[in-house]
């Protein structure tokens, strides 16, 4: 399976190694899988630690370190690039994730975000850290 990592997942992993979230980056990132990080989320995961956890900026370069041997980055395409479905997000700060998720034809969107695991989107498909970690793997390929 072929996953997009959202920023809340990658933030969580960074700051709990321990936690839920680490576990489903971890087997996201191992084949048979592979996963993709959007540039938007590198952007707003920095700022996220910069304003909220500004002590913990060890953690989140360390993290980014391993992360970029591990996933692909991938560009988010402009908002004239819309996408099918791009109006079913409600926040328009997640739409540059979808249409990035979209653009590299991943499977799921790894995710903690209410906007899109409501949104109703069938493909790819919206899934928690605790789903994907429950999920039977061997069904994928990659």
């Amino acid at each position: 399976m072929r996953c997009l990592i959202d920023t809340n997942i990658l933030i969580s992993a960074a700051l709990f190694p321990e936690s839920v979230p680490m576990k489903a980056f971890v087997q996201a990132v191992s084949p048979p899988h592979s996963a993709v990080v959007c540039d938007y989320s590198m952007d707003e995961m920095r700022r996220v630690f910069n304003r909220k956890f500004p002590h913990r900026i060890a953690d989140f370069e360390r993290f980014v370190s391993t992360m970029a041997l591990a996933v692909k980055i991938v560009a988010a395409p402009p908002p004239e690039e819309s996408v099918p479905n791009e109006e079913d997000i409600r926040d328009l700060n997640d739409r540059p994730i979808f249409r990035a998720a979209v653009a590299a034809e991943v499977d799921a969107i790894l995710t903690g975000d209410r906007d899109f695991l409501e949104s109703g989107i069938a493909s790819p498909k919206m899934i928690t850290a605790a789903d994907f970690c429950q999920m039977n793997h061997s069904d994928y390929d990659e």
